[in-house]
Formats: structure tokens, sequence, C-alpha cells
């Protein structure tokens, strides 16, 4: 009889672990997925080593849970643990497939890391739809914003030095035929997904390295979360390459990306905290112009 796989549960309780989520939420965000007292606790104490097996982490928790946590941070390390336990966009690649064929289109995987996880497909929008959404974007270009995690607005800000515009959902049959593409392939809802956003750098300019989920201690965020909860997922698609410059960058991880025409980046950040690892930027354009198109997921119906 084939044994049950726990690699996907053992890689996640480990990745809490190394973000400093206590054994009591991690506890209770597995019994909230369905997982039984007795087996979370084994799996649990596996992953932390307890010599002493469930019972030392059963202690580890109820200590936790006793002595280090007021009632408001138990209830936002808990939290905090079930939101990395929920569902999230996920490309649909089995095995080492080299190829993904989304039905009206078939592109290629040049690139997978798992933890976290990001992920570069090729020929995701042909030259054409690359061309045609840059001309539909061009007349409506304003200065980029950002959002304000104070009051939750969006603002000017330095760091930010690109134009941009808004297409709505589903605005025109290009647009709507590739919000449908991105929801084919990261199995999400096309609802849930932000209005697509079409930027454009000149040389000089750049987006300096950031988190694209809102801080859940700004005092701004709860208006923001009310539209669609919290950002998990983002999907950049490189609609014209500069001549030099304008990588996408991963500080933290040591990564960078050119920004070739017709590929797409996702990656995913299922806690809003910097254990994400998924700091990013744009470097700046040295010569010719750069245009993305920015599509991000939110947990539920973006409205």
């Amino acid at each position: 009889m084939a044994q049950p796989d726990y690699s996907e549960i053992k890689r996640w309780i480990a990745e809490q672990i190394r973000a400093g989520q206590p054994a009591n939420a991690l506890l209770e965000a597995m019994r909230g997925r369905g997982w039984s007292h007795e087996q979370a606790m084994a799996l649990i104490a596996q992953a932390m080593g307890a010599s002493a097996g469930t019972a030392a982490v059963e202690a580890t928790a109820a200590q936790t849970t006793r002595t280090s946590q007021s009632p408001a941070e138990a209830q936002s390390h808990s939290k905090a643990a079930e939101a990395s336990a929920r569902a999230l966009p996920t490309p649909a690649i089995e095995g080492d497939a080299l190829h993904l064929d989304l039905g009206d289109r078939k592109v290629s995987v040049l690139m997978a890391m798992r933890n976290p996880q990001i992920l570069l497909f090729g020929d995701f929008l042909s030259k054409d739809e690359c061309d045609r959404l840059v001309e539909i974007a061009r007349p409506r270009m304003q200065r980029s914003l950002t959002t304000d995690i104070r009051t939750g607005a969006d603002k000017v800000d330095t760091v930010r030095t690109s134009r941009g515009m808004f297409f709505g959902r589903g605005e025109t049959p290009l647009v709507a035929a590739v919000e449908a593409r991105i929801a084919r392939l990261l199995a999400w809802p096309v609802e849930n997904g932000e209005h697509l956003q079409v930027l454009h750098y000149r040389p000089g300019e750049r987006y300096e390295p950031h988190y694209d989920y809102f801080d859940p201690n700004g005092d701004g965020t709860g208006p923001v979360l009310a539209r669609g909860g919290q950002r998990v997922a983002t999907l950049l698609m490189y609609l014209r390459e500069p001549e030099r410059g304008g990588d996408t960058t991963f500080p933290d991880l040591g990564l960078r990306f050119g920004a070739r025409r017709g590929c797409a980046l996702f990656f995913s950040y299922p806690n809003p905290h910097p254990s994400s690892m998924t700091r990013h930027g744009g470097a700046p354009v040295v010569a010719g112009e750069k245009w993305v198109a920015t599509k991000w997921l939110r947990e539920r119906e973006f409205v």
C-alpha cells in the first residue's frame, strides 16, 4: 500500500518555524485544515526535532500560550499561520514539464524556484499582444502611485518613478483574453485579480525594492484589504524590453531577471511578512524603454 505523502505539509511547517511561528499557532492552523490533533502534533514534533516527541511540542505550545503571548499576540500568530496554510495561486506544472498548454497558448517554463515560489514563463504573450497592450495604454499613462500604509490612499513616491495606467476588468477583448489566460495559468479566479496595470519606464526610471503585500500593521490597511483581502501573488508580464538595464531584482535572493518581451514572472507570498523573501524591485533603465503589465492576485474577489 502506498504511504501518504507528507512532503508538502512538512515543507510548510519548516517554513513557518523558520519564520518564527510558535507551535500553538501551527497546531491551530493545521486543525483548521482538517488534520487531527495527533497527526498535527506528530508532524510538528518531527519538524522541530523534539526528542520527547509530541509531548514536548504540547508542552512548548502550552507554555508559549501561557507565558510568551498576550491573547492579541496569540491571535495574530494564529491568523498568520492560517494565512500561509490557505490555497494560493499556483501554476499547474506536472513534474519537470517544460511547457504548459493554456488552451489558447502554449507557454514554456524557463525557471522554477520552490521557496519562495518564483517561476519564469516564456511566450506567455505574443509580440502582437504586447504591442497592442502598449498602444492601447499609451494615451492614458500618468505618474505611477504607491499606497500610503498610514492612510490607505494612493500617493506619488520617489521610490517609484514610472508612469502607469489601469484597465478595467475585461475592458477590451484583448484584456479579457489575457486575464482569462492568467486565471488558467494560476488556477485562480479572474475576479480575484486586481485590474491589469501597464507601466512605462524611461531611462533612469526605476522602482526601489519593496514587497507587494499590504503591511498588516499599517493604519490605512483596513480599507485596502476590504476590497478583496490581502495580496497573495504577482504576475509581471514584459511587453517591451529596454536596450540596457531594467532588470527585475530580488536583492535578498541574489536574483535578476531581464525584461524579455513576452515573458511572465510569477511569485507568491503566503504570509504578508519579510519571511516571504519576495522583496523585489525594478532596476533603473539605462537605455531604451521598458513596458510591463502587472496583475496582483487577492485572496477574494477584488471590488
